[in-house]
């Protein structure tokens, strides 16, 4: 495959997980504001709901683009470890919370604890994803 083209969609992955970095980013927003309300705001619990499944499903895609990217440019998925672990680790982060928030029932604190944990987790390892994937680049 042309070198030239695989470049470009090297330079597309990571703008497109840049993106989904700060959807996600976004998103830990509105879990922070529903959880320091004292009313349940309905409207940011509705669009929370809305988006986090999106947000796993378009960071699974990322995840997976960037595995076949790699494997075009040099026949196998390891050439850059650490960046393959990270993204591996996110892609887990991100399908245990969604399953996690399936649990959260009312205002018991158990499950809702833990979704907030693997967030900040899931934000942690995207910023780290991100300046990874920069890293390389230059």
């Amino acid at each position: 495959m042309n070198k030239e083209f695989i470049n470009y969609l090297k330079l597309f992955h990571g703008t497109y997980n840049t993106t989904i970095m700060l959807l996600i980013m976004y998103q830990g927003m509105l879990g922070l504001k529903i959880r320091k309300s004292e009313t349940p705001p309905i409207q940011i619990i509705k669009r929370h709901r809305k988006i986090g499944p999106i947000a796993v499903v378009l960071g699974s895609a990322g995840f997976f683009a960037g595995m076949f990217i790699i494997y075009l440019d040099v026949g196998h998925i390891f050439k850059y470890p650490l960046h393959f672990i990270n993204g591996l680790l996110l892609v887990s982060a991100l399908t245990t919370t969604y399953l996690i928030s399936k649990k959260i029932i009312g205002p018991e604190k158990l499950w809702r604890n833990r979704h907030f944990a693997l967030g900040i987790l899931i934000m942690v390892l995207y910023i780290v994803q991100v300046i990874m994937g920069i890293s390389m680049v230059w």
